[in-house]
């Protein structure tokens, strides 16, 4: 069992070199992180050089509330269309308010540094909903789903470590107004790399036309009628609560607490950066295993270790335990958005995630008006207990749903996100994509193996996920197929024997779906069946030559 689960470690880790769209995404998620953390801490050590907790905390919720209203309106594009119009347009308006901030700043204009960070902040809430549903739709198996979730946790975590010590490198150098100039360059690039990525959207088209109100609402609904997905974004909520207490506790530490200058929150904010980065690397062993346990444990080393920072433990040991923290927080955050991307019919992962974002938004809020407050009560320490407290409640609240949060048959989102993905079956509705995607089984091809020889009886057809495969016609190459194209349906829909032979040209991964299924999807949704029978009839019509085939259908054979 163990060796086997090892293996799957290492092949979805080993597959996510080759596929260059998620390598792109990736890569831009990055420079994202990297210009997300920044300029937040950056904005908060402005406005506590020039006002104190009250004024941080004001400004951290001035930003964080439009953002928690617009991310599910924003998020509910990306399932309706593709989501790389929300993934790329979010980086490029990121860019430009950034600027606008970084302008704001050098000018001595702080009422206009504030409102461009809060177009900043707003923007901000395109990103992780829209990377939700991309990452689903480039990744070949649901393994490699859950690696990229494990790499892009690392990336966040090594992110949000580079981006405290970028903070306060570029703050002790050259002032505030350095950072927000560095992360605007950095959104650009961000932009450029995921621009040209092909992304269909998750709902089907007959789903395009609902208003985006309409969109939350049904977000809301799924989440108000399972008990598991609400512990989910309960927990995710909780630990956005203790992230935005402990942002601007970090400064509070650093200046008043130890003593140090504005830079030492930015190095804070490292350590907490490498104890997230250490533990997003053991997090590969997440892949193929249940992730229940390490939600929980996750979250109670996150409280744990932040209640220990109120002992008044020196430098090193805030350092230290702060360390602890981001390694819980890591583990938490990549664990629970694997589980709901599991969790959530695929057609709503962008709306859920959406959701999530402004909740997550709107506890960042609270955490930043929890610490003036308590800081005016009690002190510094009354409000790292307090931030501290936050995780457990929301666990002790959960109750018994705590034991069952992946208890369900996961959704089978890479391979609706596959289907959807082909012209064969983009028009077909939810419920069917979903039963099809169900019945799939995923095939491991070695370069040069035969998936259908020329002349067999048709039984299946087969969607491509990764790799690339030659279809051949009596020894002549037709043409060679990628991801999102598919073989097979001409057997099978005209129940004559297979029209060419099709072999792996590179190592690669099919899914294969039975003639029964098949045939009843197609034939059972005239849209679709309009399609296939296109499809089938340029084929025999041409002979499959290469050069008849429209766009729509190209890649078919078989």
């Amino acid at each position: 069992m163990g060796g086997d689960s090892g293996g799957r470690r290492k092949h979805a880790f080993r597959s996510l070199a080759g596929n260059r769209a998620l390598l792109r995404v990736l890569a831009a998620y990055v420079m994202f992180i990297l210009s997300e953390y920044a300029v937040w801490i950056a904005m908060l050590v402005y406005a506590y050089s020039r006002g104190g907790a009250a004024i941080a905390g004001l400004v951290a919720v001035a930003q964080l509330v439009p953002a928690a209203v617009v991310a599910p309106l924003a998020a509910s594009l990306a399932d309706r269309r593709s989501p790389v119009f929300l993934l790329a347009g979010g980086y490029g308006a990121q860019a430009a308010a950034m600027a606008g901030t970084a302008v704001a700043i050098i000018a001595g204009a702080p009422l206009a540094a504030y409102a461009a960070a809060v177009v900043a902040s707003t923007a901000v809430t395109t990103t992780r909903p829209a990377q939700s549903v991309v990452i689903p739709s480039v990744a070949a198996i649901p393994d490699q789903l859950t690696a990229a979730n494990v790499v892009a946790g690392w990336l966040e975590a090594a992110g949000a470590a580079a981006a405290g010590l970028l903070a306060g490198v570029l703050i002790s150098l050259a002032g505030v107004g350095s950072v927000f100039v560095v992360c605007a360059g950095l959104g650009l690039v961000a932009g450029l790399l995921v621009a040209g990525l092909r992304v269909a959207a998750l709902a089907p088209t007959e789903e395009d036309g609902p208003a985006a109100m309409a969109g939350v609402g049904e977000g809301l609904r799924l989440a108000a009628a399972q008990p598991r997905l609400r512990l989910m974004l309960a927990l995710l909520t909780a630990d956005a609560v203790v992230v935005g207490a402990l942002d601007l506790l970090v400064v509070i530490l650093a200046v008043s607490v130890l003593g140090r200058s504005q830079a030492w929150a930015g190095y804070l904010a490292f350590a907490f950066g490498v104890g997230a980065m250490l533990a997003a690397t053991g997090s590969a062993v997440l892949v193929g295993r249940r992730l229940g346990g390490p939600i929980l444990a996750a979250a109670l080393l996150f409280s744990g270790a932040l209640a220990a920072v109120a002992l008044g433990v020196g430098l090193a040991g805030t350092a230290a335990l702060l360390a602890l923290a981001g390694a819980g927080h890591s583990l938490l955050a990549i664990a629970a958005r694997t589980l709901l991307q599991r969790s959530v019919p695929a057609q709503l992962i962008g709306r859920v995630f959406g959701l999530l974002e402004g909740a997550m938004m709107a506890g960042l809020a609270l955490g930043a008006l929890l610490v003036p407050a308590l800081v005016h009560l009690g002190g510094s320490r009354l409000a790292v207990l307090g931030a501290a407290a936050v995780l457990p409640l929301a666990a002790v609240a959960g109750g018994r749903a705590l034991f069952g949060l992946d208890a369900e048959t996961p959704v089978p989102v890479v391979e609706i996100a596959l289907l959807r993905s082909l012209p064969l079956f983009a028009e077909l509705p939810a419920p069917a994509i979903e039963g099809l995607a169900a019945a799939l089984r995923p095939i491991q091809l070695r370069a040069g193996a035969v998936l259908i020889r020329q002349g067999d009886p048709g039984d299946a057809y087969y969607a491509i996920a990764a790799g690339e495969l030659d279809a051949v016609q009596d020894g002549k190459l037709l043409r060679r197929c990628g991801r999102g194209e598919g073989v097979g349906e001409i057997a099978l829909l005209r129940a004559i024997p297979r029209t060419a032979t099709v072999i792996a040209h590179t190592d690669a991964t099919v899914y294969e779906l039975d003639r029964e299924p098949f045939l009843t999807a197609v034939l059972g949704h005239a849209p679709t069946l309009r399609q296939a029978g296109y499809i089938a009839d340029t084929r025999l019509a041409t002979g499959g030559q290469p050069g008849h085939s429209d766009s729509s259908e190209a890649g078919t054979a078989g």
